[in-house]
């Protein structure tokens, strides 16, 4: 995840870069449930409105929630499908809250109503992300349901009025881009938290045309209208907050729109983006599904570590005997193509490796979803292509 609202607020108020901390544990995502009341178009999922087999029980839930407070995971995401379809919800939500995890909620919002507010409410929740895809038309669109819209905004005003810190979760691609801007505005007519801007995991389309190619230009054109708002919603004394994910070019990317804008400032962002150090799939980041199995993160669903019936999730994440595992916790990881011989691979990391993996089926090569040029990542020639 990539915090915009907090390198902004460096640029307008430098603090000395301090000792990096790393996390005591990886934040997990954790797909409880896999049934969904929707079935909309960009689901990594695959879920469906049916029960899938081989679920965790509530027991067992407990159980691995016992040995990731151990192993100090800090931050639980629980999310589907559609949490909310699973019958003991709220006795998860409500042991990981009594435990001391951050536990923030990834829901759709169309089954939050008056009828369960109050147990929602109750629970804590530290956060509470709602996925909107655009304005009515085309979010009931790509949710393949009429209504889906009306109905996820009567559950994120819901939850705005019991001051439950909700979030918008808006995935960006080239059929709802040009609504981006109408969203932001939504985001401020209904006063709402948190911006969540997610890269779709898209393949990209190699190394030719990256100044002249529509999406990658939308990305930067998305990207610059996320800046300057973040640091409009700064400068006006608004608690806001805009974060992004799916693309650790984010961070290039910002430098360089530092380095115009704020040149005198640069290189301090330099060093805090440094110190960020670009995506931490395998590290810091980590996916629990619906039946157990372990991944990297939530994209590399067919990519299996290990299954918490059989074996810890403390013991799995530590297991670096797996190849992807051992390559993904390298420092640095060894990375090829554009990506080895970008001069900010110290802040980006080499980017989403599973985008690598799915187009060249090699997890090492570079990430084909890099939206720089090759002057900006400091390429004097395009690199050769991968074999």
């Amino acid at each position: 995840m990539f915090r915009i609202t907090q390198f902004m607020q460096e640029v307008l108020d430098p603090k000395p870069l301090a000792p990096k901390r790393n996390p005591p544990g990886p934040v997990v995502i954790w797909n409880l449930i896999r049934r969904c009341n929707l079935t909309c178009k960009h689901c990594y999922a695959i879920s469906a409105d049916k029960d899938f087999p081989n679920e965790l029980s509530t027991a067992q839930v407990f159980e691995v929630m016992n040995d990731l407070k151990q192993f100090r995971v800090p931050v639980l995401i629980l999310s589907g499908g559609e949490p909310l379809m699973r019958p003991d919800i709220f006795e998860i939500a409500h042991r990981a809250k009594a435990m001391g995890f951050y536990t923030a909620l990834s829901t759709n919002g169309t089954l939050i109503d008056e009828a369960n507010i109050d147990r929602i409410a109750e629970v804590g929740f530290d956060y509470l992300g709602i996925s909107i895809d655009g304005i009515e038309q085309t979010h009931d669109k790509f949710r393949r349901k009429e209504g889906s819209y009306q109905a996820s905004m009567h559950g994120l005003r819901l939850c705005r009025d019991r001051d439950i810190k909700v979030g918008l979760r808006f995935t960006m691609t080239q059929d709802n881009a040009p609504e981006l801007p109408q969203l932001l505005e939504l985001m401020d007519r209904e006063r709402i938290d948190k911006f969540y801007f997610s890269h779709l995991n898209y393949a990209g389309r190699g190394n030719k045309n990256r100044e002249t190619d529509v999406f990658l230009q939308t990305t930067r054109w998305a990207m610059q209208l996320l800046f300057e708002r973040a640091l409009a919603d700064i400068k006006a004394g608004k608690q806001t907050e805009f974060v992004t994910g799916n693309n650790d070019a984010d961070g290039v990317f910002l430098l360089h729109w530092v380095a115009r804008h704020y040149p005198q400032q640069a290189a301090h962002i330099r060093a805090k983006l440094a110190q960020w150090g670009g995506n931490s799939s395998g590290v810091n980041i980590s996916n629990i599904d619906n039946q157990g199995n372990v991944h990297p993160d939530t994209m590399w669903w067919h990519y299996n570590l290990g299954n918490v019936k059989e074996r810890p999730f403390s013991e799995i994440w530590q297991d670096t005997s797996d190849p992807i595992m051992a390559g993904l916790k390298a420092s640095p990881r060894t990375v090829g193509g554009r990506c080895g011989q970008c001069a900010y691979f110290d802040i980006c990391g080499g980017n989403t490796r599973v985008r690598a993996l799915q187009l060249t089926n090699d997890a090492w090569s570079e990430d084909p979803a890099c939206y720089l040029t090759d002057n900006e990542i400091g390429l004097t020639r395009p690199a050769a292509a991968e074999q």
